[in-house]
């Protein structure tokens, strides 16, 4: 257990005494303290999240079965056995959905698969989500992106490029308890001789077939490290947009997707995203403001992308799209705005949008996401509501990722 610990008795009084800095220590030290309390709460005795188990309905609908053809199977003895709830109800855990799509892939017939994991000369899909507006959903798009994509069937990387590490929190990383020196990206895109693989950083999560490389404020480093570079040597030009992508290359073959989760900002380690994506996913929240912010975005990133192109980088994308978050289908002004950018960017902005949920909301609450947390917990309307929007936004994404292949 976390003991408790209480704040120095300190003063905003005079700011510029050079207290300041220690009060804003301090309250960082008992808040960091407290949310890993709260995590013990939340996922004792170890503070490692779990994953629930999925009801037989979940599950059809996941391998795009009826419920009824599984539960011959079950009761055949074909495929994973699944365990009974207390209500009787058949239940699979995550490495049994795994299981169950060798098994049905393996006695499949025709062009049907079960495990749709890239073959050979289908290339490493690369999806870097990106925006500078805080509060436009990529964190979480990023994790449910991740997460349904592994519950597909196929071998996710999620890279936690954000040095807030929101996207490693939802994970069950927190920051400055479980991320240490050189354990971030950075420790594999890094100038200096400490550079390490990045098999040596990743880690497993809590859904089978999805790893991630936790980020903290480590990243940092990379932003402040590459301008230094980039003024003291007159051939550097190149050098700091390939290392995510010469980082992907040592493990490019244990997975199929990888997706990045971008800080919001368009900097050094954004850039090096961009130049390793092989497709850019941009949220945006459908409001004024937020769409006005997405505009400076992109002439910003236009030009980035063009001095980047002109210095060697790659910008050959299989696919660009916008996604519309945190959509409520009855404010008339977003109804607009989302028309606008239809009308505007045409097949680039997704057809389904990620509607605006308490579901979603307050399952972050909990850090989890709607893939982990109980359907029982929410009005079942609300929960199913939020989670058809979710599963219709990333069905969306997969399909452009099996386009990309050729399929």
């Amino acid at each position: 257990m976390v003991t408790e610990e209480y704040l120095p008795e300190t003063t905003l009084e005079d700011p510029t005494g050079g207290s300041v800095d220690i009060l804003i220590s301090d309250q960082a030290r008992e808040l960091s303290a407290r949310l890993q309390a709260h995590r013990m709460e939340l996922f004792p005795p170890e503070a490692h999240k779990t994953l629930r188990s999925f009801q037989i309905g979940e599950v059809a609908k996941l391998l795009g079965l009826k419920s009824g053809y599984l539960r011959n199977l079950a009761l055949e003895g074909k495929g994973p056995t699944p365990t009974l709830s207390s209500g009787g109800r058949r239940m699979y855990s995550a490495e049994q959905i795994l299981e169950l799509r060798r098994y049905l892939d393996q006695n499949a017939r025709g062009s049907k698969r079960y495990l749709p994991r890239r073959v050979e000369g289908e290339h490493l899909q690369v999806i870097a989500v990106v925006n500078f507006k805080g509060g436009s959903g990529k964190t979480t798009s990023a994790a449910h992106l991740s997460q349904y994509l592994a519950l597909s069937g196929l071998r996710v990387l999620a890279i936690d490029l954000d040095p807030q590490a929101s996207l490693s929190a939802l994970h069950g990383f927190q920051p400055e308890f479980d991320v240490h020196a050189n354990e971030t990206l950075y420790g594999a895109i890094r100038y200096d001789d400490e550079r390490r693989p990045l098999s040596k950083i990743i880690r497993k999560t809590n859904f089978p077939g999805l790893d991630i490389v936790p980020g903290n404020i480590e990243l940092m480093e990379f932003e402040y490290e590459t301008p230094r570079l980039l003024a003291s040597s007159e051939d550097a030009g190149g050098i700091f947009f390939s290392r995510v992508d010469q980082a992907l290359q040592e493990v490019q073959d244990n997975y199929d997707v990888v997706v990045i989760d971008c800080p919001p900002q368009l900097g050094y380690l954004t850039m090096a995203a961009v130049c390793a994506a092989t497709g850019i996913l941009v949220t945006v929240h459908p409001q004024m403001l937020d769409v006005m912010s997405m505009c400076q975005f992109l002439l910003m990133m236009g030009d980035v992308m063009s001095h980047l192109r002109q210095a060697g980088g790659n910008m050959s994308y299989d696919w660009m799209r916008y996604l519309l978050t945190r959509y409520e289908p009855s404010d008339g002004p977003q109804i607009q705005m989302a028309a606008f950018m239809r009308s505007l960017f045409g097949e680039h902005v997704l057809t389904h949008p990620m509607l605006k949920s308490t579901a979603i909301s307050d399952s972050g609450i909990t850090k989890q996401t709607l893939y982990e947390i109980e359907r029982k917990q929410f009005t079942g309307s609300t929960y199913d509501r939020a989670l058809e929007s979710v599963n219709a936004v990333n069905s969306e994404i997969l399909q452009l990722i099996f386009s990309a292949w050729g399929r």
